[in-house]
């Protein structure tokens, strides 16, 4: 915008000087011409700046705070006292009021906030053919300043083999399409084929249906193809694959735990990128895929800690998505060194606005923080999100529904601020 006015007030001063000083006419026209190269030049930093397609400059990851009103309708539901029709009734009307909040706070894409699922990952992976649910549940572990919790789903069974039956989620999104306003992109969100092998390891997947590993990772693939391609015939344009093994694996104590579990942490991450790739290799045309990290979210807790150098270069370089939503709101997941691996082509979307606290974040500390990762990794690759979702069960986080607004309009308004 300076730059703008600067070549305005130029072109405004050439004329008044060519009316009293009689300056001649090629001489106006080179100051003209130099005005116009200036406008010209500042028009395309502006579009440049600007991004039209995902992700976007200011985003956010996908879950938002259930409504008191939706979460007593689950309640409910799961007693009994409602019937399924009358529970999406409310989850409808809940999905539209946060479409509107979304489209309020200045976003350019919207989710349903993941209202009509528990967990972000467990409801899709349930779905998925050739998996069930197991009697035993899973155990994992959180940590806050308070001390520890524990979120323990039921755990998981690869018992036949992977396939998809039909679009998981399918028609959330189809709803999610229907209201959003034009001129916002509708996001779909699904947890990475990762996290299914991830929740469980060798001990999850029965021996009989594969004892080849590799047989389970190409099914687990072909289905995730089949779910992509599915996504795009119902016209997302738009799809985040929620990852935390690639986050986790980062923390010495998670490689010790898959270890354990009878894997390979020295190679797990590549193994779960070359899977990834493979699902999306064939995804639908003008379709965007982003990929969201972070370090567990439950309940303002998390599971891991470290920073992103045990996987990034391996991560940036051979990970075939669009875009990183990447977790950075505390030491917890280092610095912004790793960011140096991330090559040209590719967006990094800094998760810097905390889920987990609803202060508000000043933003003098986020541009800050901005320019620190972008000595790593070209400004221009750079966007802004909060640093997971703010309800990645239905739980939620401990802020209220106002903060969360203000976080995500603090969001919007540095992004403004730093690129236009």
């Amino acid at each position: 915008m300076k730059a703008t006015s600067s070549a305005l007030n130029a072109l405004k001063v050439a004329f008044t000087a060519a009316g009293h000083e009689r300056k001649p006419l090629f001489s106006v026209w080179k100051d003209f011409a130099r005005v116009l190269m200036v406008l010209s030049a500042t028009c395309e930093y502006s579009a440049m700046s600007q991004r039209s397609t995902p992700p976007f400059r200011a985003d956010h990851v996908g879950s938002l705070l259930r409504p008191a009103e939706l979460r007593a309708a689950r309640e409910k539901a799961a007693q009994g006292t409602i019937t399924p029709g009358e529970l999406r009734e409310v989850e409808d009307r809940a999905i539209r009021g946060v479409v509107e909040l979304q489209r309020k706070a200045g976003l350019r894409s919207a989710t349903d906030g993941e209202f009509r699922r528990a967990s972000w990952h467990m409801d899709f992976i349930y779905q998925l053919g050739g998996v069930s649910q197991s009697d035993e549940r899973l155990h994992v572990k959180f940590h806050n300043a308070a001390g520890d919790l524990e979120f323990s789903p039921p755990g998981l069974q690869v018992d036949g083999k992977v396939r998809l039956n039909k679009t998981i989620f399918g028609d959330h999104f189809a709803y999610l399409k229907s209201v959003v306003d034009s001129g916002v992109t509708p996001k779909q969100t699904i947890p990475s084929p990762s996290m299914v092998y991830y929740r469980g390891g060798r001990a999850a997947v029965d021996e009989q249906v594969y004892p080849d590993l590799e047989d389970f990772f190409t099914d687990l693939a072909a289905a995730y193809a089949d779910q992509i391609k599915g996504m795009g015939a119902l016209g997302c344009t738009y799809l985040q694959l929620d990852d935390t093994s690639l986050a986790y694996l980062n923390d010495p104590k998670q490689r010790e735990l898959v270890a354990r579990m009878g894997g390979d942490p020295e190679t797990l991450h590549l193994r779960n990128i070359k899977t990834m790739n493979a699902a999306i290799e064939a995804k639908p045309e003008g379709m965007a895929i982003t990929t969201h990290l972070c370090r567990g979210n439950f309940r303002s807790s998390w599971a891991a800690e470290g920073s992103y150098d045990f996987v990034a270069e391996a991560l940036f370089n051979e990970l075939n998505v669009d875009g990183f939503f990447l977790e950075f709101d505390d030491e917890r997941s280092g610095g912004f060194e790793p960011l140096r691996f991330v090559p040209k082509g590719k967006y990094v979307v800094l998760g810097l606005v905390t889920t987990k606290r609803g202060e508000l974040e000043p933003m003098e500390t986020l541009e800050r923080r901005i320019e620190q990762a972008a000595k790593y990794v070209d400004i221009d690759q750079l966007c802004l999100s909060p640093q997971c979702g703010f309800s990645s069960t239905e739980e939620g986080n401990d802020l209220t529904e106002e903060q969360q607004v203000r976080k995500l309009e603090r969001i919007v308004e540095t992004a403004a601020k730093v690129w236009g």
